[in-house]
């Protein structure tokens, strides 16, 4: 779990979101308009759709505007638009795995950029397959613990049903089965405590320890990653040195 989470920590003490609102409000789109697409337009029988609907409200997307990309996958706006939903596979330097979704209405476009990003960064995109395997789905929510009893949290998660917690720099990750993500989220949340984020993850099985330097160099390709305009998530088995994470949120502020 730590090379994912590790970075969302960093994403989240630091307010590191995508370089304007106009692309942060795009990928929110798109993730409403698949949502939608894939599981209907009623947020109450799409789970999928309820996830989204909340990231795009803590992101401060207006109501309207979110309402509106719902109504263009249902057939109910004017502009309907044909976005493709893809997972590509790559490898990073040192071996380390990466998985990348993407939302896009040009494939080429996309396998392009990622195909240069990995290759800049010394690594490589893979065949379908090829890193998946060592990553499984699950449901993550992370809580702030600040003036918070980091014991007694992580224990009534495990009570409410979490797999799994762990704590990093004042954030409890909770993982849990798909199934039970809503679920934990609604108990949680009715005990008091304010979630951060909560979404459907790629957890890696086992994570490749990075040095510094290496540290480092992965989390600026993480970061390339994410800022470009067709990538929705990225998920990574490496694992960073705890004087890395530092240093490179500090470069974030």
């Amino acid at each position: 779990m730590a090379g994912h989470s590790k970075w969302a920590n960093i994403k989240h003490r630091k307010g590191r979101v995508d370089a304007s609102r106009a692309k942060l409000f795009t990928k929110l789109a798109r993730e409403l308009i698949v949502a939608s697409k894939e599981g209907g337009g009623d947020p109450s029988q799409n789970p999928r759709l309820r996830i989204a609907i909340q990231k795009a409200k803590d992101s401060n997307m207006p109501n309207e505007r979110i309402n509106t990309n719902i109504e263009k996958a249902t057939g109910k706006g004017k502009d309907g638009e044909q976005i493709f939903e893809s997972q590509y596979e790559g490898y990073g330097p040192d071996g380390t795995g990466f998985i990348v979704h993407t939302l896009t209405e040009n494939k080429n476009r996309t396998i392009s950029a990622l195909r240069s990003t990995f290759a800049k960064s010394g690594g490589n995109l893979a065949e379908s397959g090829a890193v998946s395997w060592q990553f499984e789905e699950k449901g993550l929510i992370l809580l702030d613990t600040n003036e918070t009893d980091e014991e007694n949290l992580a224990l009534d998660a495990i009570d409410l049903g979490a797999e799994d917690v762990n704590i990093s720099e004042s954030i409890l990750e909770v993982v849990s089965d798909i199934s039970e993500l809503e679920g934990l989220k609604s108990n949680l949340e009715k005990k008091g405590y304010i979630l951060n984020s909560y979404e459907i993850a790629l957890i890696p099985k086992s994570s490749i320890l990075l040095d510094h330097q290496k540290s480092l160099k992965i989390l600026k390709l993480l970061d390339i990653l994410n800022d470009l305009d067709d990538v929705q998530k990225v998920f990574t088995n490496a694992d960073f040195e705890e004087s890395a994470l530092n240093e490179y949120a500090n470069s974030l502020s």
